[in-house]
């Protein structure tokens, strides 16, 4: 259970992603637990100079983190929600070529609309137009 965005804006945020948690006490959910430690090791990780990416379309692992310098780069995995076979599907799809839009990725990637919307908050779309149709403002 991996809280990426707070891993991915670093040691302030996993800090305080870990207070919500442990002021919840015996509050706090199985699933909450998990992620404490999770964050924990985050933690770690950060304090000796390492940093966490947010997933990329055409570098991340489906269920393994990328080494990337300094930057362990997110597998597609740890995106909530998104199975291990939606993982490898992506991973694949990347393979024939790069993904010409948001719908092109659903499609061939098989990714829901509630995953593109995840990956449009987080910055990881940004380059992407929503549909494959190009505009007669595109070429000018």
């Amino acid at each position: 259970d991996f809280d990426l965005v707070s891993m991915c804006k670093g040691k302030d945020a996993v800090k305080q992603a870990m207070k919500e948690i442990t002021d919840k006490g015996l509050d706090a959910s199985v699933k909450e637990k998990n992620q404490l430690t999770v964050l924990e090791l985050a933690n770690e990780m950060l304090e000796r100079g390492f940093k966490f990416g947010m997933i990329d379309l055409y570098k991340s692992d489906a269920v393994n983190f990328v080494i990337e310098g300094d930057t362990l780069i997110a597998p597609f995995r740890a995106v909530p929600s998104l199975g291990t076979n939606v993982a490898k599907q992506i991973v694949e799809a990347r393979k024939d070529g790069p993904f010409l839009s948001k719908e092109d990725l659903a499609t061939r990637g098989k990714v829901s609309k509630t995953l593109i919307e995840y990956m449009n908050d987080n910055g990881v779309l940004k380059d992407l137009p929503d549909e494959n149709q190009l505009s007669l403002f595109d070429m000018l």
